[in-house]
């Protein structure tokens, strides 16, 4: 364990006889027999992992957010991508969700996630929490713990310490036994206690001492490993403070201690999405940028949240949070490289390990030039080494700076990295890597047999709910978030000259609500949905209703799309319907609101499983009809061919839950439009391991109308590919290597290249684009520019057609393009399709 603060100067002397040693030792593995430390410490450089510094390349990857068949491809692909350390939470509501009850099976199972980084020969960051946010059910927290007695979460509360305390000795515990933290020959490097604790500790008279107990009480627990807290300016003793946001490298005030490490625990690749967003992307060139400036400001550890953002299946996204997260990850929610964003990064930490000596044991300095330029150095004079960083963080305004003699071009936001201080191996604008683009493709044989049956829910009267009131009760505390649903029902006597004499004056319901959504019936008859928003949870629902003399009744279905996750006092959150008045009879406004209301947890295909195939025939199911609301639908398909990841199309539907052999893959609401008219999310995904080859079953329940015969079952491709690199970019990054202190190249006169590459057993099919010259536009929409040569596209399909990936030269010479056109950039643009291969390949 790193020891506290006050203890600094007697490390960084341990650091420099170990440095010393390093410096005299003949081999490096005999370094590392003489330093070899079991364990994790720090300084103000880095980590130090058994006695040896690292940089580190670190990725989220939440196991609970795709499946345990999953996690290898998932795993390998992040080790591929450069990447040597892996970072999750743990979900204290999946492991717990009764109190004393755990679950660690399946997508939860923790332990194999973590053996199966290990086995991959990468480090795991585990963030325990136990309150994680993550866009995540309740930010973790079982809902139990909101009925613990006097209890305030987050806080110096006793109630809440006790069973913080006891949650996290069980995890921590748990990865003991089975010999995870580093120490012990595991791959646990860093744990996190808390999360991102300034953003509510105004809110606590309290705050301070609570956050004091709980780095005290995670450092006791004598892990072997550091402690980190994020966005905690205020990190108590050794525990380190550690960055979260999108430019650590300009934002982050840094370490609290001179003796702590500048460590990045959150770097946005995207931005989670709720439902009503427009899309949201960050581009390959802005992460790579803000990456690079992190390392070149001393930053050792940076991690990509997410690296894999995964399915929130079932009810496990917070409130309104999409069910597809981090979707622009480079990997995306299928676990497919998204390209260039996977590939540009790949080269980016190829590039910051050639600088890995400077950037640990370099001495640093900054040299300026223009406004906005910079370069950043690290050089040691004992073995000659010399990094640079030259940064141009003008967001509008290309440059050229001379270092050393030598002119060097920065387009704007970029940075180009000098592993010796000479050679650009990397710019953050450049982009070598490949493109792609997502494709979704009807599956045929799951069009087949599209036959569908559906079961209609009984809507409620005031005489069938079983718990009554003296007004609505408040939803959280009837469901307990046992099931999205609360059936409302109250009923009323009208008589005939309380109705309205014109027949163009109709009765309005009016419902305050206090959140999510609800659907209200009348009499039996549906008249329409209210909702509100991740920002303003609460609405007013108006809708004219028919009423009659006589007896009334009103059903309201009240429902949570997952429990707020964020802000302070989670355990005071309130839900559900809070007063209800009928507008427009002759004797005036009428107030149900301290009305006789009976209510009814749950829906009843849900509390009798219908989704489950042996449990299904509890109802009687008849022949599909569209735009029924409350209603369940199901059908019978046989699993798409091949090993492409699957999907569904609910363009067609309103909103509810999927489930696929009984499997939920979460909730879906394609109904709720963002401001450019249009789903946030109409695909979803079905993981291959809830499918059989034949006869899977899919239940659908619809909240307010859809049509479920035009559902389409897709299968997922990342197949079109594409390049766009100039004769000005740097050669690829793997030409390159450091020997003895020096950067040397493989190929000699090392010249910018372009490559394509198809996924496994597949290989290119056609070239669909090909330019040389000054081609315009992206991957898919690619144009020729007024130096085209016709030449190129014969010459890319030579040398590529048939193959599982190509080299293309850039240059004008190998496409007979004319060097001296002007306005040519010496760019080639080619976009290629990929297939699996035939046996002709």
């Amino acid at each position: 364990m790193a020891a506290p603060p006050e203890t600094a100067v007697t490390r960084s002397l341990a650091g420099l006889f170990l440095l010393l040693l390093l410096l005299v030792l003949p081999s490096t593995d005999a370094a590392r027999q003489l330093t070899d430390q079991q364990g994790v410490t720090y300084d103000g450089r880095s980590l130090l992992i058994n006695g040896r510094r690292e940089l580190l390349f670190s990725g989220s990857v939440h196991y609970p957010r795709s499946t345990p068949e999953m996690w290898p491809d998932i795993i390998k692909k992040a080790k591929e991508g450069g990447l040597n350390t892996i970072q999750t939470y743990v979900f204290w509501n999946a492991h717990e969700p009764l109190y004393g009850q755990f679950n660690f099976e399946g997508r939860y199972d923790l332990v194999k996630f973590i053996k199966l980084v290990q086995a991959h020969g990468m480090y795991v960051t585990l963030r325990i929490g136990p309150f994680i946010q993550a866009e995540w059910n309740h930010g973790g927290l079982p809902y139990w713990l909101r009925e613990v007695a006097n209890i305030t979460f987050r806080t110096n509360n006793q109630p809440y310490m006790s069973h913080m305390e006891r949650f996290t000795k069980m995890i921590v515990q748990k990865m003991k036994d089975e010999k995870l933290f580093a120490p012990q020959g595991g791959p646990i490097i860093l744990a996190q206690i808390e999360n991102e604790y300034n953003n509510v500790a105004r809110a606590f008279q309290g705050g301070a001492n609570y956050i004091q107990w709980a780095g005290n009480m995670a450092v006791g627990l004598n892990v072997g490993v550091p402690w980190v807290m994020c966005k905690q300016n205020n990190a108590p003793g050794p525990v380190i403070n550690a960055c979260n946001g999108r430019n650590c490298g300009d934002t982050f005030a840094g370490p609290n201690h001179p003796s702590k490490p500048a460590l990045w625990t959150e770097n946005w690749t995207a931005q989670y999405r709720v439902f009503g967003d427009p899309p949201s992307q960050r581009s390959a060139e802005d992460l790579a940028y803000s990456v690079a400036r992190f390392f070149s400001k001393n930053g050792t550890l940076t991690n990509y949240y997410m690296y894999h953002g995964g399915t929130n299946f079932g009810r496990t996204g917070a409130a309104f949070v999409m069910t597809r997260y981090y979707d622009e990850a480079p990997l995306d929610e299928y676990g497919l490289q998204k390209e260039p964003k996977w590939g540009h990064l790949k080269d980016l930490h190829n590039a910051l390990k050639l600088c890995r000596k400077g950037l640990l044991w370099g001495t640093p300095s900054v040299q300026k030039f223009d406004a906005g330029f910079e370069a950043r150095l690290y050089e040691t004079s004992e073995s000659k080494v010399c990094v640079a960083f030259l940064t141009n963080t003008n967001a509008k305004k290309d440059g050229t700076v001379n270092f050393r003699g030598v002119d060097y071009y920065l387009p704007r936001h970029s940075i180009s990295i000098l592993p010796d201080c000479k050679t650009v191996v990397f710019n953050s604008q450049q982009v070598n890597s490949q493109h792609n683009a997502r494709t979704f493709d009807i599956a045929k044989a799951a069009k087949e047999n599209n036959q569908w049956q559906m079961y209609t829910e009984q809507i409620p009267t005031s005489r069938d709910a079983n718990v009554s009131s003296k007004g609505p009760l408040e939803l959280l505390n009837m469901t307990k978030d046992t099931t999205d649903y609360l059936w409302y029902t109250t009923s009323f006597r009208l008589d005939d000259d309380d109705l309205p004499m014109r027949h163009d004056i109709r009765p309005v319901l009016l419902v305050s609500n206090l959140g999510h959504a609800m659907h209200a019936f009348v009499n039996g008859k549906f008249i329409g949905s209210g909702h509100g928003t991740k920002i303003e949870k609460s609405f007013v629902f108006q809708k004219p209703m028919d009423l009659k003399a006589g007896v009334n009744q009103i059903a309201i279905l009240g429902l949570t799309v997952g429990l707020p996750d964020s802000g302070a006092y989670l355990e005071h959150r309130l839900s559900g319907v809070h007063t209800v008045v009928i507008q427009g009879l002759n004797a005036g406004t009428l107030d149900l609101s301290q009305n006789l209301w009976r209510h009814q947890v749950g829906l009843t295909g849900e509390n009798l499983g219908v989704f489950d195939e042996q449990r299904g025939n509890a109802v009687k199911w008849e022949e599909a009809q569209s735009d029924t609301a409350v209603t369940w639908y199901k059908r019978y398909f046989d699993a798409p061919s091949g090993n492409d990841p699957v999907a569904l199309n609910l363009s067609s539907m309103g909103k509810g839950q999927v489930w696929i052999n009984g499997e939920s893959i979460g909730r879906f609401w394609v109904s709720y439009l963002s401001p450019l008219g249009k789903a946030s999310q109409s695909i979803y995904h079905v993981p291959r391991s809830f499918l059989k080859p034949k006869n899977n079953l899919m239940v659908v329940f619809e909240e307010h109308g859809g049509k479920p015969k035009d559902i389409e079952i897709v299968t997922v491709k990342r197949d079109n590919i594409c390049t766009f690199v100039s004769a000005q970019h740097p050669a690829q990054i793997g030409t390159w290597s450091r020997e003895d202190s020096q950067i040397r190249s493989a190929v000699g006169d090392a010249k910018p290249e372009a490559r394509l590459e198809c996924g496994e057993k597949k290989v290119i099919r056609s070239i669909v684009f090909a330019s040389f010259g000054n081609p315009d536009g992206m991957c898919g929409n690619f144009t020729v520019g007024s130096c085209h040569t016709t030449q190129a596209k014969s010459v890319v399909e030579k040398a590529c057609l048939g193959k599982e990936s190509c080299a293309l030269p850039v240059s004008a010479e190998a496409y007979g393009a004319d060097a001296g056109c002007p306005g040519t950039t010496a760019t080639l643009a080619v976009q290629a399709k990929c297939a699996r291969k035939s046996k002709k390949d």
